[in-house]
């Protein structure tokens, strides 16, 4: 006795309907993205105005030059270290207690030489520091 063999079809998953779900929420999600990338913060940046000072105190102008040479005063140090910076900071600063330290630091002096200078000035106790900066060209 012969029997038959049925065929089966494979089950398999049929792709069509979850494309069309997909294709659906792809476009929902186009339609309802804003595009605009400046609205999550609404940010007033301060105005730079020149005051004249209440009292100017006497500033201390530390230089740093890009090949690693330091001028505190224009009287130039060359490539020392944070030790010698420190003393010279502090010599100067017993000199003028109110005294403000002014980095001027060239745009191409490496960034570790500042921090040297920071950091000479925390050691030595300065009350005040500041950096110099150009005006930029009015527009």
């Amino acid at each position: 006795m012969k029997f038959r063999v049925r065929h089966r079809d494979e089950p398999e998953i049929n792709l069509i309907p979850f494309i069309d779900v997909l294709l659906v929420v792809l476009i929902f999600l186009m339609l309802s993205t804003t595009f605009s990338p400046h609205t999550a913060l609404q940010v007033q940046l301060p105005q730079a105005g020149v005051s004249p000072p209440k009292q100017s105190p006497h500033e201390i102008v530390v230089a740093v030059s890009p090949d690693g040479r330091y001028a505190i005063d224009g009287v130039t140090l060359g490539g020392v270290g944070v030790e010698v910076l420190e003393a010279h900071l502090r010599a100067a600063v017993a000199e003028h207690k109110d005294a403000q330290v002014v980095v001027a630091a060239d745009a191409l002096a490496p960034h570790q030489l500042v921090m040297n200078v920071l950091d000479a000035a925390k050691r030595a106790g300065v009350p005040k520091l500041a950096f110099a900066a150009q005006q930029s060209a009015p527009r």
